[in-house]
């Protein structure tokens, strides 16, 4: 039994040691719309809050990589903000009372306050759009 404990340790560590982003592999979330009212202020809420990668592509059209190069996606105008809350797509951050400072100061919301009465510490806010999302801190 303790070399099947010892291999389960040593795959898990070559999984989290994975320099080769993005990772590719069934079942992984990669890529989202986001609906948005304007592109251009979306774009600039999410790279200045969560630091993510704004991409201009040859059409023209504006897509973004996650702050870790994981997740890809890109903003669109037409379909409705997600305003109620239903399924909840969370950042990770590394400090959410900073995040949460930011959000404000960038023109988001923040529609459910910090909880820190669990392990990990979560809200939830919503974008310039309206959209919301869920911050998470580990």
């Amino acid at each position: 039994m303790g070399q099947i404990i010892v291999v389960t340790i040593d795959i898990k560590l070559k999984i989290m040691e994975n320099t080769n982003h993005p990772t590719f592999a069934n079942g992984k979330i990669c890529y989202i719309e986001i609906p948005a009212i304007d592109i251009n202020s979306s774009a600039s809420f999410y790279k200045n809050v969560f630091g993510w990668h704004i991409r201009h592509r040859d059409d023209g059209s504006i897509s973004f990589d996650d702050g870790v190069g994981e997740v890809s996606g890109t903003w669109v105008i037409g379909p409705k903000p997600a305003t109620e809350i239903g399924i909840v797509i969370s950042i990770m951050v590394d400090n959410i009372q900073t995040t949460t400072d930011l959000i404000i100061a960038k023109g988001g919301k923040i529609i459910q306050p910090v909880n820190i009465d669990g392990p990990e510490k979560i809200a939830r806010f919503s974008d310039p759009a309206g959209n919301i999302l869920g911050l998470y801190q580990q």
